[in-house]
């Protein structure tokens, strides 16, 4: 079975065709547990979310924080494995028919392997892998085996990130370009900045003729903050927010509400363009 890259490709087109950001949800597999965690994208798909990055679970997760650390954390502790990602990719995708991504650090791909990792990805029906922090430069067997399975591949790029480095990332990813709005880990925060804009913008222009979105993610988590973010990028990513809404809910049932709810409210906010 291949993956599903060109569902991701097509999604995020019907957003552009309809003049607004798509709304990108992440959520860790394993939180609050297997099953649960599925039912909380579901209910972001349900909610109006577009596309869902699914968070493998790592011990040191160098761009995630306190929010996300407390998560993995949980999942951890319960014990989430590699085939129960792949479980909550399979089940999210058969039941929605919407694009679902992984979200992982390098290191469990490697000690999985590359071969078996994309196999299973793409018979799950997964569109594809971001990979935080995996060099371009070192990338060379991931994109040969993701390729030849249909997956895209998300680099990330930072307002740090230089703009040949942009253009060498535009040229060797795929799917989108995941614009990090600042620098630091992952976190809600009061405002998402200019920092933002100018990243989206330096990297078009580094990928001109390459046409891959470019979506922003980190500190976006109410719908004022999308509609501004919509007002420039191609795709707006949440993750803290989301996972914030389950950790404060009284139980499992209400934080899936709560996901629910908020995909909702930023759906709202990335068709009404700041």
């Amino acid at each position: 079975m291949s993956g599903n890259i060109q569902l991701l490709s097509d999604t995020l087109a019907g957003a552009r065709a309809e003049d607004r950001a798509a709304l990108i949800a992440y959520l860790p597999a394993g939180f609050p547990t297997v099953d649960g965690g599925i039912e909380a994208i579901k209910a972001a798909f349900d909610g109006g979310a577009d596309v869902v990055e699914v968070g493998l679970p790592h011990s040191d997760p160098v761009l995630d924080g306190p929010v996300i650390q407390t998560a993995d954390d949980i999942a951890l502790r319960g014990g989430v494995k590699i085939a129960d990602v792949m479980r909550t990719v399979k089940e999210t995708y058969e039941a929605t028919g919407k694009p679902v991504l992984v979200m992982t650090y390098w290191n469990p791909i490697d000690r999985y392997g590359v071969e078996r990792f994309t196999a299973e990805l793409a018979e799950a029906g997964g569109a594809g892998c971001i990979l935080p922090d995996l060099p371009v430069q070192e990338s060379a067997l991931w994109r040969e085996h993701a390729e030849k399975h249909a997956l895209a591949t998300v680099f990330v790029v930072a307002p740090s990130s230089k703009d040949a480095r942009l253009a060498e990332i535009t040229a060797a990813g795929s799917g989108f370009v995941y614009a990090a709005s600042l620098m630091g880990v992952t976190g809600t925060r009061e405002s998402v900045g200019a920092q933002a804009q100018d990243l989206v913008e330096r990297t078009r222009a580094a990928g001109a003729g390459a046409d891959l979105p470019v979506c922003v993610g980190l500190g976006v988590s109410n719908a004022a903050q999308a509609a501004e973010v919509a007002g420039f990028a191609d795709g707006v990513i949440v993750g803290s927010a989301f996972v914030k809404r389950m950790l404060d809910a009284p139980d499992d049932e209400a934080g899936v509400e709560g996901v629910r709810a908020l995909a909702g409210e930023l759906a709202k906010g990335v068709r009404r363009q700041a």
